[in-house]
């Protein structure tokens, strides 16, 4: 299961997190937010890469959303040791939703 996390606990969680950690902003009444959180408990679920992924309700969490500039929702942002190093704003279809976290896997080292 995807952690939540929110402005309380985000510094810990990611900000100060070592290795990766993708980020999902979104809110429990978008469509496109629960199509993605499917793939995100799979990704969480799945031991063999070294990320962590954690998700932030953007209506409850305004401060983080506005911090983070979000455009729309869902936004999908990847920190390496606290730093930003990418951002996916655009989910068009599932295919291009999995076609993406694909992507981004392929960047994430395995375990042994």
């Amino acid at each position: 299961m995807v952690l939540s996390v929110n402005e309380h606990t985000f510094k810990q969680a990611v900000l100060e997190a070592d290795g990766l950690v993708l980020v999902s902003f979104g809110t429990p009444w978008c469509g496109p937010c629960r199509i993605l959180s499917k793939y995100l408990n799979r990704i969480d679920e799945d031991a063999t890469h070294q990320m962590k992924v954690v998700q932030v309700n953007a209506d409850e969490n305004f401060k983080l959303a506005h911090d983070y500039r979000l455009k729309q929702i869902p936004t999908l942002i990847l920190f390496d040791q606290g730093e930003v190093i990418q951002r996916i704003e655009t989910f068009e279809s599932r295919t291009l939703i999995r076609e993406q976290l694909q992507a981004i896997l392929e960047q994430v080292p395995h375990s042994a």
